[in-house]
């Protein structure tokens, strides 16, 4: 059965807000009545991107650099988090791999440290192209420039795998600002190659996640096609084996 609406007390905790993806999870987060905890590098900056009258959300300082530790205390008594980090392009080659990768072992680490069971990431479609046959996909040869981003992404989805927890990775295609368009395609993991989405339904899917145990313990992939079915994320996560 689906939870259509969430407790009054049921709380997630959302790593990177400030993030394109991230403020529209926080967005679609109190549209469907949870208690946010944001996590932010820096708390001063990230107050002017968020309602200061709002109750439901506490921003609170997390760097997934610094260790599961100082993650634990960020975390709080969220029962969820959800994952929306992703480096910044630099000359530092070992960005990705200290964000998308070690960064993201640090708060799954955290998560079993401190009892929380449910953890959503947002990932990427073709993270794993080397073993199904996309080494030469132009979108896998970029996404991989910076210090093999997608490699890092694909270690960290492993670690979380065989982890334990509760989880739902998202993998999106090509990542748009405009408005949605399009109805979402949901498909198994390694299988959408090609193919963009809204970061908006990015983050309803991920917030949606959190609400049906259909989407427990998988791996998705998604991007919208104009002719596609509009279907509800009930069948959508069913239909993910």
């Amino acid at each position: 059965m689906a939870c259509e609406h969430p407790p009054a007390t049921l709380s997630c905790h959302i790593l990177q807000p400030q993030g394109n993806t991230g403020k529209r999870i926080v967005t679609q987060l109190l549209s469907k009545g949870f208690n946010v905890r944001a996590g932010v590098r820096d708390v001063d900056s990230a107050k002017n991107n968020f309602p200061n009258n709002d109750a439901k959300i506490q921003i609170v300082k997390a760097d997934v650099t610094e260790g599961a530790a100082k993650l634990s205390e960020a975390i709080g008594n969220a029962e969820a988090v959800i994952c929306a980090t992703g480096f910044r392009p630099s000359l530092d080659f070992l960005a990705p791999w200290k964000v998308d990768n070690f960064g993201t072992v640090n708060l799954v680490d955290a998560c079993r440290s401190i009892g929380v069971n449910r953890f959503i990431l947002i990932s990427s479609i073709l993270v794993n192209g080397a073993a199904i046959g996309q080494l030469l996909n132009p979108a896998y040869i970029v996404l991989n420039v910076f210090g093999l981003t997608l490699v890092a992404k694909l270690q960290a989805e492993q670690y979380i795998r065989k982890s334990g927890i509760n989880f739902t990775i998202v993998r999106p295609g090509g990542l748009r600002n405009d408005p949605p368009s399009g109805n979402i395609v949901m498909e198994a993991e390694d299988t959408l190659f090609e193919g963009s989405i809204s970061r908006d339904q990015v983050a309803e899917v991920a917030v949606e996640a959190l609400l049906y145990p259909e989407a427990s313990y998988k791996v998705v992939e998604i991007v919208t096609r104009e002719n596609a079915p509009k279907k509800s994320f009930q069948e959508l996560f069913a239909s993910v084996k």
